[in-house]
């Protein structure tokens, strides 16, 4: 497996993953954007109504109809968010070209489909069509609206809304209700007509057929992008706040019959880009990330304080998500318990198997990547927005060689910032 990365154009970068292990081909263009509460539901909607319809092929059915001319290839709009960066553009996976039984090349027309999606949508009086626009908005609402339905992803969003409150990382990567809600035809458009001149783009290729090739195919189907002026680009930054002031505590009552507890930290302003990034890692293994961790094997099982504990690093903010499902009234022994599973990794009370087993879990999720196209991408997706450009294999050796006295000491920079309760109604 060969990856490389180029400049396409100022702003516009290609990278290409070089490997036969797959039959199908993966590429993807995104947006690179600074999240922002007043912009996220525009970006957001954008590669929907994008993938509606364009001039060449103007709804959905002309677009299924080229798409199987490529081997039932798919196009999909996507929104990630990594950091306080909003990821979004389209996802295309299709058939390799060494599988064609009629030996025709398919990336070409695949790279081409996937520009013109991009490049040349389908337009009504020079604004994006007023139907798809409205369709695709009440999509966008139902699923900003639909959050609430998982308590268990809403406890950690509700974690995340107020713990990074005065921060762009509390903005969710769709947006919100009322701002969705007020995207007009031409609202769209102007936003889509300032990411063209100003975002920074993120290419990504993962398949058998060689850089050049994927280059030259890229170059040709983007040529409108690759030729804009070069201007001023959007830059998006990630703020680190390396301290908590205070602990914020948050309770919210909903008809509910399990409480949820999420638990935030601040990592000390220990993130990707740190040299001992590899220890905080590790540590949250230890934490709550595996099934051998703390939270699962004392909290949840020894203890049975929770009905699941879990912990989440995200890695480009420097802060720990603590996921729990409790009953109401275990609400402080589970707080004070979580608490002291943390105090436990501090004091460097970790056992041999629990920091091996943290290692060889870490270690083999990350090598997983390496057969599942999605997941590469979505890996060098957040290399991409973090501005680095370390292998997968670079990281695992690094994580090789941490100490469970690293694990303590980046433990120790971990500070309690925000709990976040939801419980049921009373009476």
């Amino acid at each position: 497996m060969q990856t490389t990365r180029r400049e396409l154009a100022p702003g516009v970068n290609l990278r290409c993953v070089h490997t036969n292990k797959f039959k199908s081909a993966y590429l993807s263009v995104t947006m690179m954007l600074p999240l922002e509460a007043e912009r996220a539901s525009l970006n957001a909607l954008l590669p929907y109504v994008l993938r509606r319809g364009t001039r060449k092929h103007p709804d959905l059915e002309a677009l299924s109809a080229a798409l199987d001319e490529l081997y039932g290839g798919a196009i999909e709009p996507m929104v990630r968010k990594r950091g306080e960066t909003q990821c979004v553009g389209l996802v295309a996976g299709f058939l390799d070209d060494k599988y064609a039984l009629d030996g025709r090349p398919i990336l070409e027309p695949a790279a081409a489909l996937v520009g013109e999606i991009l490049l040349n949508p389908f337009t009504r009086d020079g604004v994006f069509c007023p139907e798809y626009t409205a369709g695709e908005r009440a999509n966008l609402i139902d699923r900003i609206r639909s959050q609430i339905n998982d308590k268990r992803t809403y406890a950690v969003q509700r974690l995340t809304q107020e713990m990074c409150r005065y921060e762009n990382f509390g903005v969710d990567r769709l947006g919100d209700e009322t701002s969705a809600a007020a995207i007009t035809p031409e609202s769209l458009w102007a936003r889509y007509q300032e990411l063209l001149a100003q975002a920074e783009f993120e290419v990504y290729y993962c398949g058998c057929a060689q850089p050049e090739r994927v280059e030259q195919a890229l170059r040709q189907a983007l040529a409108p992008l690759l030729a804009r002026e070069p201007g001023e680009l959007l830059y998006a930054d990630c703020e680190i706040r390396t301290n908590a002031v205070e602990v914020n505590t948050v309770e919210e009552s909903m008809d509910v019959t399990q409480g949820k507890l999420a638990m935030g930290f601040r990592t000390g302003g220990n993130a990707v880009w740190e040299e001992d990034y590899p220890a905080l890692l590790l540590c949250n293994a230890v934490f709550g990330g595996t099934t051998l961790s703390k939270l699962f094997l004392n909290v949840r099982e020894k203890l049975s304080l929770c009905y699941y504990a879990s912990s989440m690093l995200e890695k480009m903010k420097g802060v720990i998500l603590v996921s729990s499902g409790i009953e109401f009234d275990k609400y402080q022994k589970a707080r004070d318990e979580i608490l002291h599973q943390l105090e436990e990794i501090r004091q460097g009370h970790i056992e041999d198997w629990e920091l091996e087993g943290a290692r060889r879990t870490v270690i083999s999720g990350y090598r997983s990547y390496l057969d599942n196209q999605g997941q590469l991408e979505d890996f060098w997706l957040g290399q991409a927005a973090a501005g680095l450009d370390t292998e997968i294999e670079e990281l695992t050796s690094r994580l090789e060689g941490v100490t469970a006295s690293q694990v303590a000491a980046a433990a120790q920079k971990l500070e309690l910032d925000t709990v976040y309760f939801l419980k049921g109604v009373e009476g």
